[in-house]
């Protein structure tokens, strides 16, 4: 891959069963300045994952934003897309980089400093710190957040680049962005916003601002 933006990831929410209004606020986000999208699908069968990851990759094409699936491999595989995003109990990352090939986009969730360390050593394009606050988006095996303390010792002992995920919004972005994390990743953020696309500018103007007075 080349150079990737990281700095402003919508996850997309699973709770919107309605395509249309799916695919309404995926696009929104997209117009608002989102860099990268994660399909996360975790309730619809494998065939309907298919088929929405395959309209989400044609959209994203559309913006020219990269777009990876969270935790199947085999639907990225299938419908080609930039990479995926693994959780520590998912397929082990080199299986998955042998699949993908070397050009593809690979996330590794971390929730601790040794689990950032071992990924030094992996062949993971960046760790995701999940959860930095507390979050209702994902409330099963849910680990302690970590905050901005844990974010500090986790980007001095990271090499990779770091994306935040977890209770973020436009109050604790610039927190979290002059604090060393790359970029943020929101669900409820955007998905649950009067407005996603305005919401997702405020965001990117958030993160720009902050970039530059790290």
């Amino acid at each position: 891959m080349n150079q990737i933006d990281y700095s402003l990831m919508y996850v997309t929410d699973d709770r919107i069963t309605d395509d249309s209004l799916f695919f309404y606020i995926l696009e929104a986000s997209l117009k608002g300045g989102a860099s990268i999208v994660q399909l996360r699908e975790k309730k619809i069968d494998t065939k309907n994952f298919f088929h929405r990851a395959l309209k989400v990759k044609s959209l994203c094409e559309k913006y020219k934003v990269p777009c990876i699936i969270n935790d199947r491999v085999d639907i990225a595989l299938a419908v080609n897309a930039d990479g995926i995003h693994l959780g520590q109990k998912d397929m082990p990352h080199s299986i998955a980089r042998k699949l993908l090939g070397k050009d593809k986009i690979i996330g590794l969730s971390v929730s601790n400093t040794q689990q950032a360390i071992d990924a030094n050593t992996m062949d993971v394009d960046y760790i995701g710190i999940s959860p930095i606050f507390g979050t209702t988006t994902k409330t099963k095996d849910l680990d302690k957040p970590l905050g901005i303390k844990g974010l500090k010792e986790i980007k001095q002992n990271s090499l990779k680049p770091i994306i935040c995920i977890g209770g973020i919004n436009k109050e604790n972005t610039t927190e979290i962005i002059q604090n060393g994390s790359n970029g943020i990743a929101v669900v409820s953020a955007i998905s649950k916003a009067e407005n996603a696309e305005i919401e997702t500018k405020i965001l990117k103007n958030i993160i720009c601002q902050a970039g530059t007075k790290k």
